[in-house]
C-alpha cells in the first residue's frame, strides 16, 4: 500500500460509521422536532437544536470511537489484520445499533416522562421482571414496532459493515510514517470530538441548553448520551455542590434551620445540626396513624382541585377532613414521595434515600420515631416489596412488619404490579383490625399500585365516564386506560374508608390520604410546577373539616401528623407543623436536575452549571413568568439543595 492508501484505509471505517450514525441521529432528531413542533415553536430554536445536536453527536462518537481509533493504525495491514477487522466491524455495528435502539425508545419515554431517557431508564433496569410485565401488558405494540425497525436496520447495517469494514488485506509493507500520522490524527480528532470544545471544561448539557423548556433542551442531546451522562452524574449524586455551586457549611446550616421557622435555640444536638424537639398540638392518648400513598394521582385528575372528574370518592372524602388545596410533591417518582412523606427529607438531584447505601439503617423515618414510642409499625403493598429497594429501607429504618403480594389472602385480581387496590385494601383492613386487637398503638403505611402503567384493573367494577367526541380526540387509548385506572383506584379507596369508619380502630386512628406524585410530569417550564400539584387530606384528626389554601410541601406532612397524633416530634426534619397558622407557604420540587423553591408566588429555580432563575407563578394559569432576582430566596434554595447531600453524606439525618 502507498502512504495515501494506508492513511485512507486507516480513516475509512470511522468515516463510514460516523456518517451513518450522524445521519441516523439527525433523522431521529428531525422527527422529534416535527413531533414536538408546538413546543419548539420557531425555526431558530429548531436550528439551535440541530446545530448543537450535531455537536453532542460528535462528542458521543468521540467516546465510542476512542479505543478502536487508537488501536486501528497499528493493526491495519499487519498479521492481526483479519482478526482486527472482524472485531472492528462488530464494535462499530454494536455502537450504531445501540444508538439506534435508544432513539427508537425515545418517543415512548418522552410521552410518559416528558424528557429524553435519563436516570429513570437506568433505575428501571434493576427490576426486569416488573418492568418486563409492564411493557408486555401495556406496550406490546411499541415493542413490536421497535423490534421490527431495529431488526431491519440491523440487517442492513451488518451487510454494509461486512462489505466496507470487514475486508482485510494480505500483509503488506507498512509505512511507519502513515501509522504514526494516522494515530496522531485519529487521537487528536476523537479527543476534540469527545470534549466537544476547546475550552477549559468538556462538553456537558448545560453548554448546549438554550431554552426554558426542559423537553426542548433535551432534544439537543441524543438519548444514549443523555443516559450515559445521567449514569456519570449518579457517581456525583452525594454532592449537589458539583451541580449547583458552593456555600459555606455554616451558612447552609443557618439557612436550613431558619427555613423550619423554629427558634434557633431549639437546635442543641451536638452531632445532628437540625435535630430538635417540637411539642404536639394534641395532648391526649397518642393516636394510631395510617398513611395511604396513592400511585400517580395528580391534581389534574381530581375534580375538586380543578382536574378531570375521575375521583368522586376522593372529592367527597376531602369534604370530611383537613384537605390541602395547594399541596406539592417533591419529585416525580414513588420513591421520592416515600422519601418526603415517611422521612421528611428534602429532595436532591440524587436518587431518593430509599435507594442509597448510607440510608439503609439509622436514617430517620416516622416508623423509627414511632417504634421508639412503642408503636407497631407496618408496610402494606400489593406488589413485591423489594421493588425500588423499599423492603430493605423500611426494615432497616423502623418498620417491623412488611406485608406484600405473597401475604395478600386470595386476591381477586392480579396485575403486572401485583394485587389490585381492592385486594390491597381488604388485606389492609384485616391487618389494621389485628393490630388494634393487640392493644398497642400502630402505624401502617399502605402503598397502592393499580394506577400504574399498564393500568390493569378488574372488569365490571367501575362505570367508565362518557366522553364527548371533542374530549375523545384529546386522549389516546393509553390515556383512557389511565383514566379508568384512576376511577378504579378511587372507588377502591372510597370502599376502604367507608369500611374503616365501621371498624373499632377508626376512632383512635388518624388517616392521611396523599399522592406520591403526578403522572406524566412535563411541560414547557424549567420545572412544570402545575404537574407537581397533588391531592392530600387528613381524616379523623381533632380539627374541623376545612380546605387549607396555603402552599404546602410533602415534607410538611410528617411533622403535622405527629402533632395531631400527640407524639413529640424529636427529629431532624425541616418540614413545618401546619397546625401553626404561620407555617407553610413554600414548596420544594426536584425535576430531573432542576430544583424549584417556591415561596408564595415567587419561584427560584436552580440548574446545573447555571445561575439561578427567578419567576412569578400564576396558580390559576399554571405558568411561570420572569421576575427580578431575589438573592435571599436564591441563597435559601441553594442551602436546602446542598443540605440533602451534606446530611446524607455526613450522617446528619439519623435518629437520636
Amino acid at each position: 500500500m502507498t502512504y495515501r492508501q494506508q492513511l485512507a484505509r486507516t480513516f475509512a471505517p470511522f468515516i463510514y460509521a460516523g456518517v451513518i450514525t450522524l445521519g441516523l441521529l439527525s433523522i431521529a432528531r428531525l422527527g422529534l422536532i416535527a413531533w414536538q413542533w408546538p413546543r419548539v415553536e420557531t425555526l431558530s430554536a429548531a436550528v439551535n437544536i440541530l446545530v448543537n445536536g450535531i455537536r453532542v453527536d460528535l462528542s458521543t462518537l468521540g467516546y465510542v470511537f476512542a479505543i478502536p481509533a487508537l488501536l486501528h493504525p497499528w493493526l491495519v495491514g499487519t498479521r492481526a489484520d483479519k482478526i482486527w477487522h472482524a472485531v472492528l466491524k462488530v464494535w462499530l455495528f454494536i455502537a450504531t445499533i445501540s444508538v439506534l435502539f435508544f432513539e427508537l425508545a425515545t418517543p415512548a419515554f418522552i410521552y410518559e416522562y416528558g424528557l429524553r431517557p435519563n436516570r429513570l431508564f437506568i433505575e428501571y433496569l434493576e427490576y426486569p421482571a416488573e418492568v418486563g410485565k409492564m411493557l408486555l401488558n401495556g406496550h406490546l405494540l411499541e415493542i413490536v414496532l421497535v423490534s421490527f425497525v431495529l431488526a431491519g436496520c440491523a440487517r442492513l447495517l451488518w451487510r454494509f459493515y461486512s462489505q466496507y469494514l470487514g475486508r482485510s488485506s494480505a500483509l503488506e509493507q507498512s509505512h511507519i510514517l502513515a501509522r504514526v500520522s494516522g494515530f496522531v490524527v485519529l487521537a487528536l480528532v476523537v479527543t476534540l470530538m469527545a470534549r466537544g470544545t476547546v475550552g477549559h471544561r468538556p462538553l456537558n448539557p448545560a453548554l448546549v441548553y438554550f431554552s426554558t423548556d426542559p423537553l426542548v433542551n433535551s432534544l439537543t442531546l441524543n438519548s444514549i448520551y443523555s443516559v450515559a451522562h445521567a449514569y456519570k452524574q449518579m457517581g456525583d449524586e452525594k454532592n449537589a455542590a458539583k451541580l449547583y455551586g458552593q456555600m459555606p457549611e455554616e451558612q447552609v446550616i443557618e439557612l436550613v434551620r431558619s427555613s423550619t421557622r423554629q427558634p434557633l435555640e431549639a437546635f442543641q444536638h451536638p452531632t445532628l445540626p437540625t435535630y430538635h424537639a417540637r411539642s404536639p398540638l394534641y395532648q391526649g392518648r397518642p393516636k394510631n396513624l395510617v398513611i395511604v400513598l396513592e400511585e400517580s394521582l395528580g391534581a389534574q385528575f381530581v375534580g375538586s382541585l380543578g382536574g378531570l372528574p375521575l375521583t368522586p370518592e376522593f372529592d367527597r372524602i376531602q369534604q370530611q377532613g383537613w384537605s390541602f388545596k395547594r399541596l406539592y410533591a417533591t419529585g416525580t417518582r414513588s420513591v421520592r414521595g416515600i422519601e418526603a412523606v415517611i422521612t421528611g427529607f428534602t429532595p436532591t438531584p440524587s436518587r431518593a434515600v430509599v435507594k442509597l447505601d448510607k440510608s439503609q439503617q439509622g436514617f430517620f423515618t416516622l416508623a423509627a420515631l414511632l417504634q421508639q414510642q412503642g408503636y407497631e409499625t407496618q408496610f402494606i403493598y400489593g406488589g413485591e416489596s423489594h421493588f425500588d429497594n423499599m423492603k430493605s429501607f423500611f426494615l432497616g429504618n423502623g418498620f417491623t412488619d412488611v406485608v406484600d403480594f405473597a401475604d395478600i389472602e386470595n386476591p381477586d385480581f392480579v396485575a403486572s404490579w401485583g394485587a389490585s387496590d381492592g385486594d390491597l385494601f381488604r388485606q389492609a383492613d384485616r391487618e389494621l383490625s389485628q393490630l388494634h386487637q393487640q392493644g398497642k398503638p400502630f402505624f401502617s403505611f399502605i402503598f397502592t399500585s393499580s394506577n400504574h402503567d399498564p393500568f390493569e384493573i378488574p372488569t365490571g367494577v367501575i362505570e367508565p365516564i362518557e366522553y364527548t367526541d371533542e374530549q375523545l380526540a384529546q386522549y389516546d387509548e393509553n390515556e383512557l386506560r389511565r383514566h379508568q385506572a384512576i376511577q378504579y383506584a378511587d372507588a377502591a379507596l372510597g370502599d376502604f374508608i367507608a369500611t374503616a369508619k365501621n371498624r373499632d380502630y377508626w376512632d383512635d386512628t388518624i388517616f392521611l390520604l396523599v399522592a406520591d406524585h403526578d403522572a406524566k410530569v412535563f411541560g414547557r417550564d424549567l420545572v412544570p410546577i402545575d404537574n407537581f400539584h397533588i391531592p392530600g387530606v387528613i381524616l379523623n384528626a381533632d380539627v374541623p373539616p376545612r380546605q387549607d389554601p396555603r402552599i404546602v410541601s410533602q415534607i410538611d406532612l410528617a411533622p403535622t401528623l405527629l402533632s395531631l397524633m400527640g407524639v413529640e416530634n424529636r427529629s431532624p426534619m425541616l418540614g413545618h407543623d401546619l397546625n401553626d397558622s404561620a407555617a407553610g407557604g413554600r414548596a420544594l420540587m426536584q425535576y430531573a436536575n432542576n430544583f424549584a423553591y417556591m415561596v408564595e408566588d415567587e419561584v427560584t429555580i436552580l440548574q446545573p452549571g447555571k445561575p439561578p432563575s427567578f419567576f412569578f407563578y400564576d396558580y390559576d394559569s399554571g405558568t411561570l413568568s420572569p421576575k427580578q432576582p431575589n438573592l435571599g430566596l436564591a441563597d435559601t434554595a441553594l442551602a436546602i439543595q446542598l443540605w440533602g447531600s451534606m446530611a446524607y453524606e455526613r450522617g446528619w439525618y439519623g435518629t437520636e
